[in-house]
Parts: structure tokens; C-alpha cells; sequence
């Protein structure tokens, strides 16, 4: 019976298969266990600077699990929510947390000036 403690990081929602417990995996098995295709798995590499596989002979790839793992979020940001390949990034780089957190602020301080506004019209 799977783990449902790991459910979520790896993806079982969105009807990928579970990832099996060992240390590398070819670019052939990512593609399988991430429904993307390897020539899109070696652009992401470019440009996306987290997925960093190890590289042996021949140049051949090895993608470990926290590797796997990332593919999936990309491919979540890409496919799922719509995401460019600039606002992924933005996205997996904290950048676009920051700036919703700075627009909720503002929103937050607009939002409190205008009911402060409200509270002086009501005390006339």
C-alpha cells in the first residue's frame, strides 16, 4: 500500500505514478514518471537553474529524486497553472512569493486607509 504521507510531493493527485525508491533514474524514466517528453526535459535544464542532473559518461544524465521532484513542480507551474516560463521561474525562486506578498500589503494598507475613512464618516 503507498505511503499517503508522500501523496502530495510526488504528485499522485494529478495521475502521475509514484516515484520507485531508488537513487537515479535515466532521462527515459523522468520523462515516464513525469509525462514529459526528454527533449523538453533538457530545455528545462537550461532554463531552469534547480534542475541540475548529474552528468557521467558520455554526457549521459542521472536525475536523483529531489531532481524528479522538481520536474513535477515545473511541470505543475507550466501545464497545470498556466505559468510562463519566466513566472515559473520567478516562481521557484521565491521572487513571485515575495512580490504577492508585497501586493498583499499594500492591498492590506489601502484597504485599512479606506475603513479608517469609513470610521470618521460614521462617528459625524
Amino acid at each position: 500500500m503507498p505511503d499517503p504521507s508522500h501523496s502530495e510531493e510526488e504528485g499522485a493527485g494529478d495521475g502521475l505514478p509514484p516515484i520507485p525508491g531508488k537513487r537515479y533514474f535515466t532521462i527515459g524514466e523522468v520523462s515516464d514518471l513525469c509525462g514529459v517528453k526528454p527533449h523538453v526535459l533538457r530545455y528545462w535544464e537550461q532554463e531552469f537553474p534547480q534542475l541540475k542532473p548529474v552528468k557521467r559518461r558520455g554526457n549521459r544524465r542521472y536525475y536523483q529524486r529531489h531532481d524528479v521532484l522538481m520536474v513535477r513542480q515545473i511541470r505543475n507551474l507550466l501545464y497545470e497553472q498556466g505559468f510562463t516560463i519566466g513566472g515559473a521561474r520567478l516562481q521557484l525562486s521565491g521572487e513571485g512569493a515575495r512580490q504577492d506578498a508585497s501586493q498583499s500589503q499594500q492591498i492590506i494598507r489601502m484597504i485599512t486607509s479606506e475603513l479608517e475613512e469609513i470610521l470618521e464618516l460614521l462617528k459625524r
